[in-house]
């Protein structure tokens, strides 16, 4: 099968960060289609040979094991190509659907790594040159608009030119292994589903925290905030994942009709839950890795009076029989303790206690998404130290766990997320990629968060960069007899 891939944005952050050393991946694991071509769009003044060699300078910066040898990069080069565009000019798009039709390959596809207010413009632009045909498919990366208003006008203006089947809306978090791995703890065994539901399960935790702080984007951050840059995105499919009822079956629309039922099961926000539930920070100065580093409103590109969010902690409840009173809370941030995404899903105690139980000490599963990725089954089990304590009749437990490290079962030379994302849409598979309607929801259930949280007088609370976040967060979670991960 033959493929041209268009990178709009093609000499961006995202294209030689992410998308190069991922399509460099798949190729190198021989999953490239073989006839393929890539085609950097953006609007500098460059030969393939110089965008080849940009490229290549940009794959010194890629962890070691990453890098291709001269070799290697010879032949990927040999796939790389470029066109200078103004996306604004509609020749220019003209000038494309030329160079495409010339080769009249199989599949197009369109990737729009740029700024989301260019996306309704461009995909007008590509039907106006005949580019929205059977054989094209569309990726849009997030932020997908700034609120349900705005979202909901780039979905009706990408519709407008293509079916919803072309359109490919990524989150590169549905393609981690781990989380793949979720959904074949779920749905691939038979161990888990009869205590995956309220009558087992205490509480259910979803942390994403990074110990980076904005770096170069905080132009982009300041206007967008954690709320919008994680929530209702990343954190909301996670959520989804967790708390879905298994699908008829593993097409796409399958899959996306039960995430939709969740989103749409979340209980509304009202005043009071604004106020107790929600909880918002701003990372000030501290140390990190041992490395003094400024707060939020000293990084390049922030106003200095700015009250965008850097953390939020959220408690939630999904209104339905599996879950119905279970809390689920979400927590990101950045400039935490750690760089740690996991899930942690703690099981209610015994309902009747023969043993004694170190305090704290419960059944839980945690899905560690990075920098681990692997499961960890964490139980009770009664030590040789504890026969002192069963002859007096009182036997004594302590926790033991069970550790599944993927990277050590399977290899480290596993496929990527954007690796995994970028074959499915060359090969048209949907299954990992949110539907328009699932958008919309989220965010209907996010905007009155930003509604509040604009009109909030106190503003985000200040944390210390490398702590676990404002204090607010454990009071939060603690006020429903629970505490986070690394409190417990």
């Amino acid at each position: 099968m033959s493929f041209d891939l268009v990178l709009f944005g093609g000499t961006g952050d995202l294209a030689w960060r992410k998308l190069m050393p991922a399509l460099f991946q798949a190729f190198r694991h021989g999953s490239l289609p073989p006839q393929g071509r890539i085609v950097g769009v953006a609007r500098d003044d460059l030969s393939d040979e110089q965008y080849r060699s940009l490229i290549r300078s940009r794959f010194d910066q890629v962890e070691l094991a990453k890098r291709p040898s001269a070799e290697e990069f010879d032949r990927f080069a040999a796939l790389l190509h470029f066109l200078r565009m103004d996306l604004s000019r509609p020749q220019d798009y003209d000038r494309l659907a030329q160079t495409l039709r010339a080769r009249g390959a199989d599949t197009v596809v369109m990737y729009l790594a740029t700024a989301p207010a260019l996306f309704t413009g461009v995909c007008e632009q590509l039907a106006a040159a005949g580019l929205n045909t059977p054989n094209t498919r569309l990726v849009l990366e997030k932020p997908l608009g700034h609120d349900l208003a705005s979202n909901r006008a780039i979905n009706e203006a990408v519709r407008r030119v293509l079916q919803e089947k072309q359109i490919f809306r990524i989150d590169h978090y549905l393609g981690k292994p781990s989380v793949q791995n979720l959904f074949a703890l779920r749905f691939g065994n038979a161990l888990f589903e009869p205590l995956w539901r309220r009558e087992t399960i205490a509480n259910i935790q979803i942390t994403i925290a990074e110990d980076l702080g904005v770096e170069k984007r905080g132009a982009f951050y300041d206007s967008t905030g954690a709320l919008r840059d994680m929530v209702q995105n990343h954190a909301l499919q996670l959520l989804c994942a967790l708390a879905m009822e298994p699908p008829i079956n593993a097409h796409a629309d399958a899959i996306r009709d039960e995430k939709l039922k969740v989103l749409r099961s979340l209980t509304p926000w009202t005043v009071q839950s604004l106020g107790q539930h929600a909880i918002r920070g701003q990372y000030t100065a501290g140390r990190v890795g041992g490395q003094q580093v400024p707060g939020y409103r000293e990084e390049p590109g922030v106003a200095p009076d700015s009250q965008t969010e850097t953390f939020v902690a959220l408690r939630c409840e999904i209104a339905n029989w599996r879950w119905a009173g279970v809390p689920f809370y979400i927590r990101t941030g950045k400039r935490l303790a750690a760089r740690d995404a996991h899930i942690v899903v703690n099981f209610r105690a015994a309902p009747h206690a023969i043993f004694d139980v170190p305090m704290g000490a419960v059944n839980r599963l945690v899905i560690n998404l990075q920098p681990r990725d692997g499961l960890e089954l964490h139980l009770l089990a009664q030590s040789q130290d504890s026969r002192h304590a069963a002859r007096a009749g009182s036997p004594m437990l302590t926790p033991v766990h069970l550790n599944l490290d993927f990277t050590q079962r399977f290899g480290a030379e596993r496929v990527g997320a954007y690796e995994r994302l970028l074959l499915d849409v060359i090969d048209g598979r949907l299954n990992l990629f949110v539907r328009s309607d699932e958008q919309e929801e989220a965010w209907r259930w996010v905007e009155p968060l930003l509604d509040f949280w604009r009109h909030e007088r106190n503003g985000p609370r200040p944390y210390a960069a490398g702590s676990w976040g404002p204090s607010a967060s454990s009071a939060m979670i603690a006020r429903d007899g629970f505490c986070w991960s690394e409190e417990c």
